[in-house]
């Protein structure tokens, strides 16, 4: 399902002393099967960004076409309803959301909310449990006897069983350790790859917008600043660090070697250790011949 934004403004507190512009005529095309990645400073745009996409918000101005339906100030709470069945959402710390008294009632929530009889609504949680990495051995559990790595499954299972065409995750994996973090990921990269599900990750992490996005899209003061694929984007390595942020961990590494060996063909936009220990080996063996 792509999804087309056109000259998007939100206004926080309009005609009061609080008056915000959050977002300023933004537009941009999300298609459809694609894994986007949205960064920028705190206080940019991201989380209203997308919190447009999921209708949690309306427009001011400008509206959303998500498939066929549109969204823009005067849709209605039907439209918004239709909406959020296609489109899933996972906030930042999702196992806050659990409420149930069992895994199975948590997770059966979503559909039953949706229309969707009990029959259906409880093979769906298996099937969203599976795709999470979790036993259904765990459906009679309480949500809050598990680990946190096993909650915020969970709790991810629980928008996956509404079976939504977009899946927007706003910082996802905050407060996780390394491994945490890259199962995390790769439960994502997975849905997105297999089930060609559309995949919007809102993060401050530059690793991960660069290793598994096909598209970036950089906000600044409620303005889109710069989009493209990852490795267009991290080239622009200055004008990233004037907005504030930074780049890849590799980058950040080949670009201090850069200015140590004064030798700028050490600069490439690469987001692996295997990527960049070749880049290396194939300039010092460049720079062993030239000798």
């Amino acid at each position: 399902m792509e999804l087309t934004i056109n000259e998007l403004t939100h206004i926080y507190h309009p005609h009061s002393p609080l008056e915000r512009v959050a977002l300023d005529g933004i537009n941009l095309v999300i298609p459809s099967g694609s894994f986007v990645s949205v960064i920028g400073h705190t206080g940019s745009g991201k989380s209203t960004l997308v919190q447009h996409v999921n209708g949690l918000l309306k427009p001011t101005k400008g509206h959303l076409q998500i498939g066929e339906v549109r969204i823009d100030a005067k849709s209605k709470g039907k439209v918004l309803h239709t909406i959020r069945q296609k489109i899933g959402m996972v906030f930042q710390y999702p196992e806050h959301q659990l409420f149930e008294e069992t895994v199975e009632r948590d997770l059966c929530f979503g559909p039953l909310n949706f229309g969707v009889n009990l029959k259906t609504a409880k093979a769906r949680a298996i099937q969203a449990l599976q795709q999470v990495g979790l036993s259904e051995a765990l459906l009679s559990r309480s949500p809050f006897e598990l680990s946190g790595g096993q909650m915020r499954r969970v709790a991810i299972a629980g928008v996956l069983t509404c079976e939504p065409e977009v899946l927007i995750l706003d910082e996802p994996t905050a407060g996780l350790d390394p491994r945490g973090r890259s199962e995390i990921m790769a439960l994502f990269s997975k849905l997105n790859q297999e089930k060609g599900m559309t995949i919007i990750l809102v993060t401050h992490s530059m690793e991960d917008a660069a290793f598994y996005s096909d598209k970036i899209i950089v906000l600044d003061q409620g303005k889109v600043t710069l989009e493209g694929p990852p490795k267009t984007v991290f080239s622009k390595h200055e004008q990233l660090r004037s907005l504030g942020l930074d780049v890849p961990v590799t980058m950040d590494f080949l670009l201090k070697l850069s200015e140590r060996w004064k030798d700028d063909r050490l600069v490439a936009p690469l987001f692996t250790i295997h990527e960049t220990c070749q880049h290396l080996a194939h300039l010092l063996k460049v720079s062993k011949e030239e000798r």
